[in-house]
């Protein structure tokens, strides 16, 4: 791998687990504001996490191409 793929992978990888955090601190909230009777939100919320994942998946495929 070239200098400029690392650093790529690199920088994608800790995209990737700033938004793996969010993801979890997001789902927390939501859990918390359907325990309260909100679960319109949550469910709102629980919709957009999937968007993350789908979109975690492509970046973690990317990262393997970039490191191998």
């Amino acid at each position: 791998m070239d200098e400029k793929a690392a650093i790529a992978a690199d920088a994608l990888e800790l995209l990737l687990l700033n938004q793996t955090a969010i993801r979890a601190a997001l789902e927390e909230l939501s859990l918390w504001v359907s325990q309260r009777g909100s679960i319109h939100i949550h469910d709102n919320v629980m919709a957009a996490l999937m968007t993350l994942d789908t979109n975690a998946e492509a970046i973690s495929i990317g990262l393997e191409r970039l490191r191998s």
